[in-house]
């Protein structure tokens, strides 16, 4: 069984992702990234200076030891080096000033390293952070459509995983490129200066590391693409187990689901198993050809001494004899060179894999940051009023409790419009795919203070009709207005801040009570707050919590039963006094007992207030000034309780229980 994907399978990261994150990197953090540039050329100029000054210190201690014979240096060096050196170093003191000075360059060295390692840490974590908060940001401009089609848990993934494989790109691999690149580089000169011959050998085994490099690195890289895409389908279905776990408990479905969990699981470790295999064995076989090169070069370096009339060929010096000092001095060197360059070049072949999971996470990220944002062409404001006592009004700058629409004309004049909860579906057609239309040729007139009541069954259309209100969806044909103006003209903000909704699935968020309840109108003060309690009969029980409306609610208000919850939700919507609300079954979780408490808050709520109210008991929607019964997207009935009874048509038969509402 093939372990992983089929090649392109999962594509391939798009072109300029890394030309992309750099341009972007550059543009926001220059002056750090000159500080480490500059202290990285620094640390490189120390590791090459070392090897010169270990060029040098070797050929003084040869040339003050040159009276004893090959043997007996050699014998100096392993065994009586001491004695030698210290007897040397008073006839030699540029040995004393070399090491001095190569003491002081590699503390320099130390410093730069230090210097620029810190700089691209603190230069990574922050360009996360900016990153980050450009997609939080960019999402939350994205339409619902969006999140209809991709999972909560990879979304999640992309501010977890993804982004975390640019963190080592961008801290890790990217100045580790750099400074091995171009060590590599400035060695190649400094090696040619010492040995054409000996160069050579290195320029063989380079090539053969890059040969290793591109065939292990190239199966590696697509497998790497995978892996990210995989790790988010995990998490996509562990944020959904999570959130579903009790339904799973209460189904029996704990062995179906853990099945679910491990073929998506077998898929990431598949993938995740190719590509580190690939990776891990690249660092171990261009090492072993590193080790190759080192023995190599001591061997030709020794040929070259001992062969009778043998020249040096370099390109600083030309051709020279090679003697017993200079056959020192540039074996020590040129090993210590060799082995900084195979090194260099190993660890520029392991960042590839980083490179190419930074590259592939970066491409996951870009495409959010890609998706079309929600489009808004409306013109069309909310503003401030102030009512004189003749009728009249103008728009003020401080926050009233009175709006008008106001709406610029092409000729440079602005006509006022009050807000007052005036809603008409025209002829509307809809459909989310483009091709099944939702609703067909539904006409809606709801007039300010109209309780207006949506009835039918799942998919008939009832929740779809309160989305496009809300502009969450456009409209294929016909109209919506508000107050007598095309909702397309309304901008979405200024539109959606006139309409309070209450949803079935309650959302609350990490804070206290008073937080949930004032997210409906930030400004509002806590007696409004507690106002708003009352209409919705839920002060009482917040004054029962322990800390009142101080009490702080944590994942998504787990300690509060669903009423409690609904009943916030619906303070929360009183708190924010719009003209319209949107009821889309709001007491379908609700008892029968709390279902009568949270009745006449709500009738006091819509007293005055345009109002949209989807319901599956309808019970609570006797008294709405229009029903309208759905099926399949068409309205078949409309009219008051009174009315639709007498005609004893589906909503008699829904009353009556003649057959079931789903």
């Amino acid at each position: 069984m093939a372990m992983g994907p089929r090649k392109g399978a999962y594509g391939k990261p798009k072109k300029g992702t890394i030309k992309r994150l750099i341009k972007s990197l550059w543009s926001n953090f220059k002056v750090e990234l000159i500080i480490s540039c500059v202290t990285l050329l620094l640390s490189i100029f120390v590791n090459l200076a070392g090897s010169v000054f270990a060029n040098f210190i070797t050929q003084t201690l040869t040339e003050a030891i040159k009276e004893y014979t090959l043997d007996n240096t050699v014998n100096a060096f392993t065994g009586s080096f001491r004695i030698y050196l210290f007897e040397a170093i008073p006839v030699n003191t540029n040995i004393t000033q070399l090491v001095i000075i190569l003491a002081l360059v590699y503390v320099v060295g130390v410093f730069c390293s230090y210097t620029w390692n810190r700089t691209m840490a603190i230069v990574a974590q922050k360009y996360l952070n900016y990153y980050r908060i450009q997609m939080f940001s960019h999402m939350q401009d994205l339409p619902i459509k969006y999140f209809d089609t991709h999972q909560n848990g990879e979304i999640m993934s992309l501010y977890t995983n993804d982004i975390d494989t640019i963190r080592q790109f961008v801290s890790q691999s990217l100045p580790n490129m750099l400074a091995t690149g171009l060590t590599v580089i400035s060695t190649i000169f400094v090696m040619l200066s010492f040995s054409v011959w000996m160069t050579l050998i290195i320029f063989l085994g380079t090539a053969a590391m890059f040969l290793n490099t591109k065939f292990i690195g190239g199966k590696a890289s697509r497998y790497f693409v995978a892996q990210q895409k995989s790790l988010g389908k995990v998490e996509g279905n562990i944020e959904e187990s999570i959130t579903g776990l009790r339904v799973i408990k209460v189904f029996t479905h704990e062995e179906e689901s853990l099945n679910d969990f491990k073929a998506i699981n077998e898929e990431l470790c598949k993938n995740m198993t190719v590509a580190n295999i690939h990776g891990n064995i690249m660092g171990p076989i261009n090492g072993n050809i590193g080790n190759i090169i080192y023995v190599l070069v001591a061997l030709l370096g020794c040929i070259l001494y001992v062969t009778p009339g043998t020249y040096n060929l370099s390109i600083t010096g030309g051709l020279r004899p090679i003697t017993a000092s200079t056959f020192y001095s540039l074996l020590v060197s040129f090993l210590m060179l060799s082995r900084m360059f195979s090194n260099n070049v190993n660890n520029f072949s392991q960042q590839i894999t980083f490179v190419v999971m930074g590259t592939a996470g970066a491409s996951r990220c870009f495409d959010l940051l890609d998706e079309m944002v929600e489009q808004d062409q409306g013109y069309v404001t909310l503003v401030n009023i102030k009512k004189h006592e003749d009728g009249t009004f103008e728009e003020v700058r401080e926050k009233t409790r009175d709006y008008a629409w106001k709406y610029p004309h092409k000729d440079g004049s602005v006509i006022y419009t009050e807000l007052k909860g005036d809603i008409v579906l025209d002829k509307v057609d809809f459909s989310y795919d483009g091709t099944k239309l939702v609703l067909d040729d539904v006409s809606v007139y709801a007039r300010p203070g109209q309780k207006i009541a949506l009835v039918g069954a799942t998919g008939a259309g009832k929740t779809t009709i309160t989305n496009l209100i809300n502009r969450f969806y456009d409209l294929a044909d016909g109209k919506i207005r508000y107050d007598g103006i095309n909702i397309n003209k309304i901008k979405k903000a200024d539109l959606r801040h006139s309409l309070g909704v209450i949803l079935q699935d309650v959302n609350l968020f990490t804070g206290t009570v008073m937080d949930n309840i004032r997210y409906g109108r930030l400004d509002a003060s806590d007696e409004e707050v507690y106002e708003a309690a009352k209409i919705a009969n839920a002060y009482d029980f917040i004054m029962r919590l322990p800390q009142g409306f101080n009490t702080v609610l944590s994942g998504d208000g787990s300690n509060l039963s669903q009423g409690q919850r609904q009943l916030i939700s619906i303070a929360r919507a009183a708190v924010a006094d719009t003209p319209v609300m949107i009821l889309d079954e709001a007491t379908s979780s609700i008892d029968t007992r709390t279902e009568r408490l949270v009745q006449a808050g709500m009738d006091k709520l819509m007293e005055n207030r345009t109002t949209f109210v989807i319901a599956h008991r309808l019970s609570t929607i006797q008294n709405a000034d229009y029903i309208l019964v759905l099926d399949k997207g068409v309205i078949i009935e409309r009219g008051n309780h009174e009315s639709l009874i007498e005609e004893k048509g589906t909503y008699y038969q829904l009353y009556t229980g003649a057959f079931e509402l789903e």
